[in-house]
């Protein structure tokens, strides 16, 4: 089910519309950062935090995948959503819907794949 059928569905049930929240967030997806040995993760690492804020932006002209989103932190490409994991935040991205990314876990780890955990919300 698309992320925007999903919203609406909550929507109908009445479960979007909390008393005295301004939105809510709904986790769509928990993933590891793919590609982070390539780009900025290693030299910004002292400073990332749990709970900070990401950004996630498409690049459908990307050579190596349609469907890539890129993730970055204070304006620094940290690496992408995993090519496995990508599809529906691509689509989500592509439609407009609001999503939100925050750091999840943090890990010293010397394998790439397991130092960075991120959390994707769609916030309606």
């Amino acid at each position: 089910m698309r992320l925007l059928q999903i919203s609406l569905l909550l929507l109908g049930m009445g479960l979007a519309h909390c008393a005295g929240a301004e939105s809510v967030k709904i986790l769509v997806q928990s993933s590891p950062l793919a590609g982070s040995q390539y780009y900025a993760a290693a030299r910004v690492w002292p400073q990332i935090r749990l709970g900070d804020r990401l950004t996630l932006s498409r690049e459908p002209g990307n050579r190596h995948d349609r469907n890539a989103v890129r993730v970055d932190w204070n304006g620094q490409q940290l690496g992408y959503v995993p090519r496995a994991e990508n599809r529906a935040v691509a689509r989500a991205l592509d439609a407009g819907e609001k999503l939100e990314a925050r750091v999840a876990k943090l890990r010293d780890d010397p394998n790439p794949w397991r130092r960075v955990e991120f959390e994707v919300y769609l916030v309606l």
